[in-house]
């Protein structure tokens, strides 16, 4: 018995692990799809792309789509897909690094949200987890509260819908299947880019080139430079997240959350290989920190 639960865990780790390495290397290329398209218009057509995938999966049988609480599956994907809606506009506007550490300072709001709406007591050792966990938000984003703009802190707006949604996730949709939160997520998304690429068709605004009109550019096309990351896109992300479904299946959560900042190895060290995007001292002690304070809250929470 134990060692069926070693071999558990190992699967499990190396799943997560495999998992992160995906994720770390497509979402590199968010950045190189926003010199094309708009953020609404790659919501859309990855949309379009990912949800056939999702169906081919719950084919084979790894999970339902239907859900069994259309509003809880709702509410928890609504928070998801604002939080992917923040990360991935942060991806185009900071360094790869900043935009992870933003997404990855969930488990900091999931504690706050546990203490301060469901009135859980947390203790001495998650509280200190919290203010470690600043300090590493702190140096990542390179921070400067003298000037604070809505721009240095748009990657933390990712990490607190993330964190909302994973609250959901525990609180309200217990007992439902992954492809059917994953399903709703993509829809919702779609929903989201159609609607504002419809608004911006209706009321151009001048569009800035490059990745700088990422967030009001309308409707492009053709889109030949950017359909190959797209696909990668949706793809990657189909598989990154089942895996990650995977690896929560077979392995005990709070152990298998730990592996989950392996993307922190991946990611940054992709984009310092291939897009020279390298880490100050200050970043990488921040990324160290980020990580310490999450392991700590998923060992403590365990």
């Amino acid at each position: 018995m134990q060692a069926n639960l070693s071999a558990n865990g190992r699967a499990s780790a190396l799943t997560m692990i495999v998992a992160m390495a995906i994720i770390g290397v497509i979402d590199n290329y968010i950045s190189r799809i926003a010199e094309y398209l708009s953020i609404w218009q790659f919501l859309a057509i990855r949309a379009v792309f990912a949800i056939p995938l999702v169906g081919l999966l719950s084919y084979y049988g790894v999970g339902r789509l239907r859900p069994n609480r259309l509003w809880a599956v709702f509410v928890r994907s609504l928070f998801i897909a604002l939080a992917m809606l923040f990360y991935f506009s942060s991806l185009s506007l900071l360094s790869m690094t900043q935009g992870l550490a933003g997404l990855f300072t969930s488990p900091i709001f999931v504690l706050l949200i546990t203490a301060i709406v469901l009135r859980h007591r947390i203790g001495l050792i998650r509280i200190l987890a919290v203010g470690i966990g600043f300090s590493g938000i702190v140096l990542v984003l390179e921070l400067d509260f003298a000037n604070l703009t809505w721009l240095s802190i748009l990657p933390i707006f990712g990490g607190l819908f993330y964190a909302a949604g994973s609250v959901a996730t525990r609180q309200l949709c217990e007992g439902e299947s992954t492809l059917s939160m994953l399903l709703a997520m993509l829809c919702i998304q779609f929903i989201m880019g159609t609607v504002a690429l419809c608004y911006l068709s209706l009321n151009p605004v001048q569009a800035l080139r490059g990745v700088e009109g990422y967030l009001n550019r309308g409707w492009v096309w053709p889109i030949d430079d950017a359909f190959a990351y797209i696909i990668l896109q949706a793809i990657g992300s189909v598989i990154g997240i089942g895996l990650i479904i995977r690896a929560y299946q077979i392995g005990e959560a709070s152990y298998v959350a730990v592996y989950e900042y392996s993307i922190f190895i991946f990611a940054p060290f992709y984009a310092w290989i291939v897009f020279s995007e390298a880490l100050s001292a200050a970043q990488l002690i921040g990324i160290c920190l980020i990580t310490s304070a999450g392991v700590l809250i998923a060992l403590r929470s365990s």
